[in-house]
């Protein structure tokens, strides 16, 4: 790879560097720190054993990936993103390759035909060669420096727990010799278990499934990649096996966050009831909605559903209802939970039957979770192993500390890292699907094999991304973070954060795609000025040493030269997609007129619109509310947003520092909306007792009242039959009295008679 780039490789990190000699330590950094060779597993504890493997990365393969891929099958793009990648640098290569042969030709003709001759030969030997990327030899002893690697002072850490008082019961303790035989599992899992080679339950499932064979409410709590997919599915099996059902109804109900997370899921609990009867259904979107309609009405056992597709059949298939729903499952709670899912989340816990089991299983818990917790859940078990904060137990965290000046530097920094250091098996995390695109296409340039998963892609492209990662097609995977939830995939050794995440919590389940299952791994996060006090929450929380990452500033402006060159090639690439892209939408729009030219008039059911329980206005403005686009409102100050948003429409591209403000701003704009969130006053939960009024001491004061107030406002049965009949003799007598003292004349009530 480095031959490719042209480059010289570095000092592998195991060799002894004057530089680094804390490196060493310990088995598990001299094992992270060796050079890429033979893939070697990490240590493990005593909770794994050295064959363990996880239901997820066993089921997930070409059977759970091939099935869903079958039903996007004819909705390929026409030529794919690296595809255009490669046409752009053959392009360049020939360009330089006459340039370079014309230059030749003007010095010496007879040097110019062997050069040439000694080109076309390297030319067409190797065709991943990058002409391009070939330095001076004045420049190699750039790229033979070592990166610096110190490590972090530890300031006290806070526990970040949530609070207990919300459960009725605490579970976090649990029989550490437990085993699957000692759970009184039916005969179908245990020879299931077997099968798929687990050996000894993790920690969340020794704690978790006892208590959910009871059929209480969980809400558990656990560092990723601990199994805590088999700890939620192994009590719902054995439910439905112990109880079989009398009608076709769906009885499991499994919400998850995202659809890759979907089918992983599906596969595992495909697998774990394989010598059951239990069957189960998949309805995420991007798959064949007609498909999902058929399998919804026969009926199945368990349901494992995305909350918008899920809604989507609930308002638009007749015969599929949830109120027959025994057990409900969150997976990934607090992400479920949060302002996107907000209003989904509500209208299907509405449509649930108010008796049954509900299970939140995430690595993090929100006050969200918390607040669901107390209404929705019935005396809830709290089974906390992990804290909130606790990230893998093998897990390496190294920072970059980026400049306020060299914001721009982030690519250069990624690209070094990459290529230098770690060139395999890596996850990149952007913020933004935008920048994901861009270092998909800067990277690939560079000669590096790289796929992208995030939103804006198909089904079928995203799946296709994860199926060549897993088969080791591509050694880089740059994702959003779509990709940071549950995906368990096995070999990731490295996972670098472009910018460092929301909030801590989105970290945790960012580093936690690599070291799972008790294996070592190690996570690279780039941090500005602006994100230091995440970072100061990481270093206080962390259980192991923290280590900070230097890389050599002439290795970085070198970097930079090279994206610098590279920025007509990542145009020129820009371009072939926007051409491909009108073209398709043309022919789209040529088959449509088409297809009614021929038939007439549209076919029975095609106009039809699936309905939502949300009106077009109401998700146009929720949509508005909770954009993330408009990034310069976290700019403070008329004036600098004002500026700021003139030079953007003057420039038609971003530059490397305004890149990197884009996806900073983005974060800080999550934070202040969850600190907005935050300050509002929390539901009353239950109203406190009523405290007696103070008794005075002294004697009581009476208020002293006029007499126009006392009769305007006595409107009792004797005041009011004493107004109709008029003044008596005593009030007479006593308005006459008062009159004569102010020196008046009492009129008599003869004036009133008739004369």
């Amino acid at each position: 790879m480095l031959q490719s780039l042209g480059l010289v490789g570095t000092i592998a990190e195991g060799d002894e560097v004057p530089e680094e000699p804390e490196s060493g330590d310990s088995e598990d950094e001299e094992e992270m720190c060796r050079a890429p060779g033979p893939r070697r597993r990490g240590p493990t504890s005593g909770d794994f054993s050295a064959a363990f493997v996880f239901g997820e990365a066993e089921a997930g393969g070409e059977g759970a990936w091939a099935a869903a891929l079958r039903q996007l099958r004819g909705k390929k793009s026409a030529t794919t993103l690296d595809e255009k990648i490669e046409k752009v640098r053959q392009k360049r290569k020939c360009q330089e390759r006459e340039a370079k042969e014309a230059k030749v030709g003007e010095e010496d003709a007879e040097t110019e035909d062997k050069q040439t001759k000694k080109e076309s030969e390297d030319f067409g030997g190797d065709e991943d060669e990058d002409v391009e990327s070939q330095y001076s030899l004045d420049d190699e002893t750039i790229f033979t420096k070592a990166d610096t690697v110190k490590v972090k002072k530890r300031r006290r850490s806070k526990k970040g727990e949530m609070e207990a008082g919300s459960f009725s019961e605490d579970a976090s303790q649990y029989d550490e010799n437990l085993s699957f035989q000692d759970m009184n599992l039916s005969r179908p899992l245990l020879k299931a278990i077997t099968a798929l080679g687990f050996k000894q339950p993790t920690p969340i499932q020794k704690a978790c499934i006892p208590v959910g064979l009871l059929g209480k409410d969980i809400c558990a709590c656990a560092a990723t990649g601990t199994g805590k997919t088999a700890a939620f599915i192994l009590p719902v099996l054995e439910r439905l096996i112990y109880k079989p059902r009398q009608a076709p109804i769906t009885r499991v109900l499994v919400l998850v966050p995202t659809r890759e997370l979907g089918i992983q899921v599906h596969a595992v609990t495909k697998q774990l009831a394989q010598f059951s009867s239990v069957t189960t259904c998949l309805a995420v979107g991007g798959l064949d909605v007609k498909t999902q309609e058929a399998a919804l009405r026969s009926g199945p056992d368990i349901l494992i559903a995305t909350p918008g597709r899920l809604i989507d059949h609930l308002h638009n298939c007749p015969s599929f209802h949830l109120s027959s729903v025994e057990v409900l499952i969150l997976d990934e709670a607090d992400r479920m939970l949060d302002e996107y899912f907000e209003e989904q989340m509500k209208e299907i816990i509405r449509l649930c039957s108010n008796h049954r089991q509900t299970m939140l299983f995430s690595a993090t818990m929100t006050e969200e979770v918390k607040d669901l917790a107390s209404v929705s859940l019935k005396s809830p078990v709290r089974i906390f192993v992990n804290s909130n904060t606790d990230v893998a137990p093998f897990l390496r965290q190294e920072f970059i500390r980026i400049r306020p000046s060299r914001e721009g530097d982030r690519e250069a920094i990624v690209a070094a890292l990459l290529t230098r250091t770690f060139p395999d098996h890596v996850m990149l995390f952007t913020q933004t699907k935008k920048q994901a695109h861009r270092m998909h296409i800067l990277l690939g340039l560079m000669g590096l094999r790289v796929g992208e998963l995030h939103g804006n892609l198909s089904q079928t492209q995203r799946l296709e991304a994860l199926r060549r990662f897993k088969d080791e097609q591509i050694d880089i995977l740059v994702a959003t973070d779509v990709a940071a939830r549950g995906l368990d995939i096995e070999g990731v050794k490295t996972v670098i954060n472009f910018t460092m995440p929301n909030t801590t919590k989105h970290y945790v389940h960012r580093v936690g795609r690599t070291a799972r299952a008790g294996r070592a791994g190690r996570s690279v996060s780039l941090v500005g000025e602006e994100e230091r006090k995440m970072l100061k929450d990481i270093v206080k929380t962390a259980k192991t040493p923290v280590k900070a990452r230097i890389l050599p500033q002439d290795v970085i402006l070198k970097f930079r030269e090279k994206i610098e060159n590279l920025e007509k090639d990542i145009y020129a690439v820009l371009c072939l997609e926007r051409e491909e892209r009108e073209m398709q939408q043309s022919e789209a729009q040529i088959n449509r007129a088409k297809k009614q030219l021929e038939t007439g008039k549209k076919t029975e059911g095609e106009g039809l619109e699936r309905s939502w329980f949300q009106t077009r206005e109401e998700r146009k403005k929720e949509k508005l509310a909770k954009a993330l686009q408009e990034f310069d409102l976290a700019l403070r100050g008329k004036k600098k947003r004002k500026k700021f948003m003139q030079d953007q429409q003057k420039k038609g591209q971003m530059t490397p520092e305004e890149r990197s403000q884009f996806e900073i701003l983005k974060s800080q704009m999550y934070a202040e909306r969850l600190a907005k969130r935050n300050r509002r006053a929390k539901r009353a939960r239950a109203l406190p007792e009523e405290e007696p009024a103070p008794v005075a001491t002294g004697p009581k004061k009476k208020k002293k009242v006029s007499v126009f107030d006392e009769e305007l406002t006595n409107t009792s049965r004797k005041a009011l039959k004493q107004y109709r009949a008029g003044p008596s003799f005593e009030d007479r007598k006593r308005l006459g009295m008062a009159q004569r003292r102010k020196g008046g004349k009492f009129k008599s009530k003869s004036r009133y008679k008739r004369k």
